[in-house]
């Protein structure tokens, strides 16, 4: 009941926010929701790396979405391009480097700190700057995103509880199944197909591949969050929305599927940079 109740208050107001508001109001309101995922992530971590400056994630991240669609949506020549990936990289990795040098982050807690850092940082960054690159170009996009991860994840949910034997991955998440799964991407699929003959008048191959590509995305971001979880014996990223955990625990599918639709649409020709 908890778990309908969240999703009834929450569903109206994250699709007010979506056809609502405009550029880059929406990415703050988006970036506001990622940081409450990243401090649980590094909530989560500390038990790996208690020393080390982790809480630095939480202005990294962000700083790194807005590079990403700042990038990608104003007008940036060739040349200059290059010139800022290349100082973006080397950045982060002298930067990171002397960070954990200067914090004196303890030698056993150096490689998870890097690690968490490494991963950490695009791990969110490529969601928080895929979800506005969507909803830049088109809500309905964004709209789409969210049918497949959410009708997807109900439909994985309420299959597997019933009718799931084979087990996915029992030491990261024990309650997944084959049969949870399959049902996830049989539904995912089915909702894309819907909404494309919907709003764009046909089934078309390139939008039906990316589709499937991020529902298949999304149930992978679903494990990493809890091989995550598991890897620091945590069992619920957080207790912010009743029935559904933290905020990472909800979003975690999003995670991944953003960044692989919007790279899906864009192969495909459906949608953009700065649309």
């Amino acid at each position: 009941m908890k778990r309908l109740l969240t999703a009834a208050v929450g569903v109206p107001l994250v699709l007010a926010a979506v056809f609502l508001l405009k550029g880059w109001w929406f990415f703050a309101a988006i970036a506001l929701i990622a940081e409450g995922a990243v401090w649980e992530f590094v909530a989560i971590l500390r038990v790996r790396a208690p020393k080390a400056p982790l809480r630095l994630l939480l202005l990294l991240a962000p700083l790194a979405s807005w590079a990403l669609s700042f990038a990608l949506t104003d007008p940036i020549d060739a040349g200059t391009l290059r010139y800022l990936l290349f100082g973006a990289v080397l950045a982060f990795s002298v930067g990171l480097g002397a960070l954990l040098l200067l914090s004196r982050t303890p030698l056993e807690e150096t490689l998870p700190a890097f690690g968490a850092f490494a991963f950490g940082v695009p791990y969110f960054a490529a969601a928080t700057s895929s979800i506005h690159l969507l909803q830049r170009a088109d809500p309905w996009l964004l709209f789409l995103l969210m049918a497949i991860v959410w009708l997807g994840d109900t439909a994985a949910y309420y299959v597997g509880s019933r009718i799931g034997r084979h087990k996915m991955a029992p030491v990261i998440s024990p309650k997944k199944s084959w049969e949870g799964a399959v049902a996830s991407f049989v539904v995912a699929v089915a909702a894309a197909a819907v909404w494309d003959v919907w709003r764009r008048g046909a089934l078309e191959p390139g939008l039906m591949a990316a589709a499937a590509g991020t529902a298949v995305a999304a149930q992978i971001g679903d494990l990493v969050e809890s091989m995550i979880k598991r890897g620091a014996g945590v069992k619920d990223s957080g207790t912010l929305l009743p029935g559904h955990g933290g905020v990472l625990d909800r979003i975690d599918a999003m995670l991944f599927a953003a960044p692989v639709l919007l790279l899906g649409l864009w192969l495909a020709g459906v949608s953009a940079p700065g649309q």
